[in-house]
């Protein structure tokens, strides 16, 4: 069992793991993140789902995660938690215009986005495992 003052630690890691993994995947593939908004654009089901998914694990997270304010780690990743509820039920409520905006916002700079979310990673991975 994970010790509750090490939660934030861990899931700050995995945050990292899938931002890393997800800008390495942009920059070897250009273009994947547009085409994926355009996918979730023409398929209901698949935006519903993903909608379903991210609330869920946005509540999980905010649940599961200790309330610590002295603790800038945990206040972090309790409002990424709380981000994420309310990012999935947008995705659920207006889907289409909540994805018009994401597409709007990674316009033609995809690369720049990719290296951002490496950078992220890495930063978030690292502090993630300096706290274990």
């Amino acid at each position: 069992m994970i010790d509750e003052g090490q939660l934030p630690a861990w899931i700050a890691l995995f945050f990292g793991i899938y931002a890393l993994a997800a800008g390495i995947g942009e920059l070897r593939k250009p273009g994947f993140w547009t085409s994926m908004v355009g996918d979730f654009g023409q398929n209901s089901a698949l935006r519903f789902l993903t909608g379903i998914v991210v609330l869920a694990l946005g509540a999980i997270i905010y649940l599961a995660n200790p309330w610590r304010p002295d603790d800038w780690l945990a206040v972090v990743v309790t409002v990424i938690g709380g981000w994420m509820i309310v990012e999935g039920a947008l995705i659920l409520a207006a889907g289409d215009l909540f994805l018009g905006f994401a597409a709007r916002l990674m316009g033609s700079a995809s690369r720049l986005w990719a290296i951002l979310s490496i950078l992220i990673g890495l930063g978030i991975g690292a502090v993630g495992l300096l706290r274990l």
